[in-house]
C-alpha cells in the first residue's frame, strides 16, 4: 500500500544469511530465497532493496559484493550492499561490480578505518585513494 501511495519512494531491507531470507531479529535464515522475496518487493512497486549480509554486518570482514550482484541480477529495481564493509577497498569493489546502486557503511565510519570524503569520491568515481 506503501508503495502505490509514494511510487518511487520506498525501499526496503532484506537481511540474509546464506542467501535466505534472516527472520527473528537475525536470530534464524527462513526457509524463503532472498532472490524470491526480492521479485515480490518488485512486483509491490519497491523502488529499491538494501541487501544486508547478516553474517557481516558489523564484523570489518569486507561487504559480499558478489551476493548483492547476485541479488542485482535477479530484479530490475537498485539494489544497495549491506554489512561488513572495512575499507576502501569495499567501496572501490562495490563502484566496479557495476550493477549495485550503493552500499551502506557504519562501524568503518566510527572506527576511523575509512574516511567518508575518500569513500564518496571512490564511489562516485572508481577513483582508487
Amino acid at each position: 500500500e506503501a508503495c502505490k501511495l509514494f511510487p518511487g519512494k520506498i525501499a526496503v531491507g532484506i537481511d540474509a544469511k546464506g542467501g535466505m531470507v534472516a527472520v527473528e531479529g537475525w536470530a534464524e535464515a527462513s526457509e524463503l530465497k532472498v532472490t524470491e522475496l526480492a521479485l515480490k518487493f518488485e512486483d509491490a512497486g519497491v523502488a529499491a532493496i538494501i541487501h544486508t549480509d547478516i553474517d557481516r554486518d558489523g564484523t570489518l570482514t569486507g561487504v559480499n559484493a558478489e551476493a548483492s550482484s547476485d541479488l542485482a541480477k535477479a530484479v530490475s529495481i537498485p539494489v544497495i550492499a549491506s554489512g561488513g564493509v572495512k575499507d576502501l577497498d569495499d567501496i572501490h569493489r562495490v563502484a566496479n561490480v557495476g550493477n549495485l546502486e550503493g552500499v551502506v557503511t557504519g562501524r568503518a565510519i566510527y572506527d576511523g578505518r575509512l574516511n567518508l570524503q575518500q569513500a564518496l569520491l571512490v564511489a562516485k568515481g572508481g577513483v582508487r585513494c
